[in-house]
């Protein structure tokens, strides 16, 4: 949120575990409605594909935030 307040466009990225916190912290710097992606947990003990579908996952959500997915204007 940080660097969007400067004028350099982010979005967050959560593992599942940690949406509360997210939200929460979200609400307190102002933007409860700060929108990010959420993915599997634990992230650090997954296998090679595991972390591929997880980037994949993020990414189509990060997409879908910036209203950029494939086959849309």
């Amino acid at each position: 949120m940080a660097a969007e307040r400067l004028g350099t466009p982010a979005l967050g990225v959560m593992t599942e575990t940690f949406v509360d916190a997210a939200q929460a912290m979200a609400g307190a710097l102002g933007d409860a409605t700060y929108g990010f992606a959420v993915i599997p947990h634990p992230v650090s003990s997954a296998t090679d594909a595991g972390l591929r579908a997880r980037a994949e996952a993020t990414l189509r959500q990060l997409r879908a935030h910036l209203g950029t997915e494939p086959g849309k204007a």
